[in-house]
């Protein structure tokens, strides 16, 4: 498996969108289960299947564009809406970068990354290490590339994202993600009540980082990505559960600007797992 991955990230964009658009495809005629999920949730969207349907292609084209991403040659993509990145590091409090599971969401932190870091330091992500030794291995390698540095989902890697924002850092979440029981609030997402992580808003709410929006979207025949940047509508709340509320109302925003790039076969619904509660954030300084 090494080897073929390993292959696939010398492919050509285009080749490896088309393989993906095509094992999308499978994967939805092949599984009941990822079909009704997503089905169902595109309903809960409002959304007719057939204004989403390029969702189910864009879903594997996610899968086979990885090896390009974590290990082949940089994919180019142009970025819009920098004025509000530059305004929120001008302000000396780091940023929070905020993607949903949608388009090439990876490369939105490697685009900023290569855009601002050797100017502004690096990106600080968080990742969990993959079961398979060999897979958790390219992991750790793509993942802390040039102007970026991925940190494990310890209290380690939280402490890290700290510091990183008290430099004045960017550090990046995907707010989306059901986190491990204890790390999260129910909170309300396309009308449902959804378990919502609170690490992305603790960060923001005890560095007062700014927090930027960010989306990746696919171009066309592999000719690249775009990635969008826009600052939260309104200053995050202190209350947490506005706080979610407000995050979860952003992520749809952007779902919505490009809904067929969104991972709707993703369990966004389900239970969170029964893990050990999250690592809690440090509480922010005061004066003494």
């Amino acid at each position: 498996m090494p080897v073929v991955f390993r292959l696939f990230s010398v492919f050509p964009l285009w080749l490896l969108h088309a393989l993906g658009a095509a094992m999308g495809w499978v994967a939805f005629a092949a599984s009941p289960t990822y079909r009704r999920r997503f089905l169902a949730n595109v309903a809960l969207a409002g959304y007719p299947f057939g204004a989403v349907r390029a969702a189910v292609a864009h879903a594997g084209r996610m899968v086979t564009e990885l090896p390009r991403l974590w290990l082949g040659a940089p994919m180019p993509c142009r970025l819009e809406g920098e004025a509000c990145v530059e305004a929120a590091y001008a302000a000396g409090k780091g940023i929070v970068y905020l993607t949903p599971h949608q388009g090439c969401f990876e490369l939105s932190a490697q685009a900023a990354a290569r855009r601002w870091s050797a100017e502004r330091g690096p990106i600080t992500v968080l990742y969990r290490p993959a079961r398979q030794a060999w897979l958790a291995k390219v992991m750790e390698t793509a993942r802390n590339r040039p102007g970026m540095l991925a940190v494990p989902t310890t209290l380690a890697g939280v402490r890290q994202m700290i510091k990183a924002l008290r430099r004045g850092e960017a550090v990046g979440l995907l707010p989306d993600q059901v986190p491990p029981d204890g790390q999260g609030l129910w909170s309300p997402f396309f009308g449902r009540d959804a378990y919502t992580m609170t690490l992305a808003a603790r960060l923001a709410q005890q560095t007062g980082a700014a927090v930027v929006l960010a989306r990746c979207e696919r171009l066309s025949w592999g000719r690249g990505y775009v990635t969008h940047f826009e600052p939260l509508p309104a200053p995050l709340s202190a209350d947490m559960d506005q706080a979610l509320l407000q995050i979860n109302q952003a992520m749809e925003h952007l779902i919505c600007q490009c809904p067929e790039q969104y991972l709707w076969g993703y369990a966004r619904y389900k239970q969170p797992r029964a893990e050990a509660a999250p690592p809690a954030a440090p509480a922010p300084e005061t004066a003494a």
